[in-house]
Parts: C-alpha cells; sequence; structure tokens
C-alpha cells in the first residue's frame, strides 16, 4: 500500500459562525461553519478529555486513513478569542471560552446515516480490519450502544477515535499498555463479523511503517502534547506514541488472541 505524505496535508479554517451542538456527543461537540465555506463536527480542547482527546482524534483518524479507511477530512480549527460571546446558553458559552485557540473539526457528511448493526452490512473483511484496527489504538468506543460509524454514499466511515490511546491518561508503564491484550475488543460491534483476523493481521504489519506514524505524530501540534505536561517536550511525547504503537504491531498476536478468543465466545 502506498503511504501519503501528512506533512502538509492538514488544513487550517477559522470557525466563523456557531451552528448547534451535537449533544449526542459525550464531550459535545458541534456543528460549525468555517471561513472555507464548508460545515464542521468541531471538537473543543476545552471538553471533558481536553487536548488528549483531539490528539487521539487526529492520531486515530490519520493513521486510518493512511490504512485506506474511510474518514472525514480532519482539520485545525482555530476560534477566534471573540467567538461565542454572543452565546447564550451558558454551558457552550463556558466551552467556547476554554476553547479559544486551535482546535479539531472533521468534515460534515451531509445526510450520513448512523451505521445500524442490525439493518447495515459489513463485509467480514472489512469487519476483521476495523476490529485489527481498534484493537491496535486501544479505541474503546466502537460499540453496539455507541458505534462511531456512519453510512455515506453507501459506504462505510470511520469517525470518533478520540477514546483511543487509553495509556496516554496516565503516561505511566507504557510499554505495559502496549503489550495489553485489550479486553474491551469483546464489546466491539464488528466483532461477530471479524472471520478474517489472520489475514488482516499479516496485511496490516505489511501495511504500516514507522515513517507512517511518525508523519502522522508529526502533524499533532505542539500545544496539545505539552499541554497535559506529562512529559518534557514535544518531541518526547511523540517518541512515546511512536513506541506504543510500534510496540503494540510487533507483538500484534496478543491483542490479536484476545479477539478472536471474544469472537468465538459469541458466536
Amino acid at each position: 500500500m502506498q503511504e501519503k505524505n501528512l506533512r502538509d496535508s492538514l488544513r487550517l479554517v477559522n470557525v466563523t459562525r456557531y451552528v448547534m451542538p451535537l449533544r449526542e456527543g459525550g464531550s459535545l461537540p458541534a456543528l460549525a461553519e468555517a471561513d472555507d465555506g464548508f460545515n464542521y463536527v468541531l471538537k473543543f480542547k476545552g471538553a471533558g478529555q481536553r487536548e488528549k482527546a483531539l490528539i487521539a482524534e487526529l492520531i486515530g483518524g490519520e493513521l486510518a486513513r493512511n490504512l485506506g479507511f474511510r474518514v472525514p477530512e480532519i482539520v485545525l480549527a482555530n476560534l477566534d478569542e471573540a467567538f461565542g460571546r454572543s452565546e447564550g446558553d451558558e454551558e457552550i458559552q463556558d466551552l467556547l471560552k476554554s476553547s479559544q485557540g486551535l482546535n479539531l473539526a472533521l468534515h460534515f457528511l451531509s445526510k450520513a446515516m448512523t451505521f445500524d448493526p442490525g439493518a447495515s452490512k459489513v463485509d467480514d473483511y472489512l469487519a476483521s480490519r476495523i476490529v485489527w484496527f481498534d484493537a491496535w489504538i486501544t479505541n474503546v468506543d466502537r460499540t453496539f450502544r455507541n458505534t462511531n460509524l456512519l453510512i455515506w454514499n453507501r459506504e462505510v466511515w470511520l469517525i470518533d477515535h478520540g477514546a483511543s490511546f487509553l495509556f496516554h491518561h496516565s503516561w505511566e508503564n507504557f510499554e505495559r499498555h502496549a503489550l495489553s491484550p485489550f479486553a474491551f475488543i469483546k464489546d466491539h460491534v464488528l466483532l461477530p463479523r471479524a472471520s478474517q483476523l489472520d489475514r488482516v493481521d499479516e496485511e496490516m504489519k505489511n501495511s504500516i511503517t514507522p515513517d507512517m506514524i511518525r508523519n502522522v505524530l508529526d502533524e499533532v501540534p505542539e500545544e496539545w502534547l505539552l499541554s497535559s505536561r506529562d512529559v518534557e517536550g514535544a518531541d518526547k511525547a511523540r517518541q512515546v506514541y511512536e513506541s506504543f504503537l510500534l510496540k503494540r504491531l510487533e507483538y500484534s498476536e496478543v491483542f490479536l488472541t484476545e479477539a478472536k478468543n471474544a469472537r468465538e465466545a459469541l458466536i
């Protein structure tokens, strides 16, 4: 698979209008309009998990794109200091004030439908690829209750990777987290259809390279990486993410076995 150079891929837009809150999201994302004329699902750095959710969203989404999954375009979204002063809802106004500066947004897929596991069909190969990918990045949020999959133009699109990379909420013993079997995979919405995990594991190991990972990590804004003060310097933070992903890839049989055993318990 040909790798995509991401160094110039993330555009910067300025948010011009807050359209409406999307209250189905736990972190209160919003539909917003930007100065390029497009609508976006805006994720705020002032919300629950703050910058770490944006970091996970960016890394997870861009890695998925590199691997051939359909992901809405991710952009960096700037909120001006004056933005939101006229907002009447105090909760939203506080969120906007605490999110001034650089945020993250995904291109809004108009008329997209939420994936319904009872009505929508995903072939076993694609299901296996998504399950493998989510186990690799430790994404806990692709369940029957909240699929974080959309159907747009009759194709499956992946959204919302902000709950990935569980280790970065503590940063301690990331090596141990990298070797974890990821028990949460038992709740994955596509696990029952993931019958080709062995095939996918081999393909993913041949597709993912250190350069691919580094190119994605280079896109993460330094200010986000430094916001939590968990590590000394943005480069050190990127090195930890890279080490986590590469170690997890090297020992993928750990989470692969967990996923296969969890699937066998279901069928």
